[in-house]
């Protein structure tokens, strides 16, 4: 497989030692101070993009790489409210697009489980509160974490009583959907508490408390390899397709 990486940062580094580990060839590596050369004359060569940015540049970078018919996976966040554009782009030039807010497998179990636990409180009516916290590091951009909205999607999907998402994240100004005060929320919103320090890769929980008990799904990311390790399959299993896929069509 020939890899073309879009963001040369600490995970592009990490998703190109771990293409070469796998005995792939890094045909092209974009960063800051080459994107001009992210057209369809340089992509020519790529099997498949891997694209990391940032919320900024990310929409493009994915626009391009449709556009020149290159298989593209994306794992940038803070920029999904337009995703489903790029999604509908893609099956109309019948090519072929991953994207996935997180890449650890681990994460992804996460998902499911927060799911069905959300849907085991639903059917007993139980009188637990939800919330979410996401801690980060502090060179990460955007809050909340794409992995928190996905777990609060998920929540929002089963219980009744949520129809949306606030975002508590003291300090950070970029914040989506921000509230200054997590009483602030409104009862039908979750409420998704987001915190940036030291360099920590990841740490996700949600939590149920009622009157009486607390109960909590955590998950904890170690360090980056897991997740390049992951764009790495996902551009594996993404070579040869076409469509729009995601981390529940890789883990079937």
């Amino acid at each position: 497989m020939k890899a073309a990486i879009i963001g040369y940062g600490k995970m592009g580094r990490e998703i190109e030692k771990i293409l070469r580990e796998r005995g792939h060839e890094v045909s092209l590596i974009i960063d800051t101070d080459n994107a001009a050369d992210l057209d369809a004359v340089h992509l020519a060569a790529a099997d498949v993009a891997i694209e990391f940015t940032t919320p900024e540049t990310a929409y493009g970078n994915i626009r391009t790489c449709i556009e020149a018919g290159t298989a593209v996976v994306s794992g940038t966040t803070g920029w999904t409210e337009r995703l489903p554009e790029l999604q509908a782009l893609c099956r109309q030039r019948e090519g072929a697009m991953f994207y996935a807010s997180n890449y650890c497998l681990g994460v992804n179990l996460l998902f499911r489980l927060n799911r069905e636990l959300a849907a085991m409180i639903e059917r007993l009516h139980a009188a637990y509160d939800v919330r979410i916290e996401e801690i980060h590091h502090t060179q990460k951009k955007d809050a909340p974490s794409g992995t928190a909205i996905t777990l609060a999607e998920g929540i929002i999907g089963q219980l009744g009583t949520k129809r949306g998402w606030a975002n508590y994240a003291p300090g950070i100004e970029c914040a989506a959907n921000r509230i200054d005060d997590p009483a602030a929320a409104a009862p039908e919103q979750v409420v998704i508490g987001s915190v940036r320090e030291g360099a920590v890769p990841g740490i996700h929980t949600v939590s149920y408390e009622s009157a009486d008990d607390l109960l909590e799904l955590r998950h904890t990311i170690k360090n980056r390899r897991t997740l390049a390790m992951g764009a790495v399959v996902a551009a594996e299993f993404l070579c040869g397709r076409k469509g729009v896929f995601g981390m529940e069509d890789l883990m079937q």
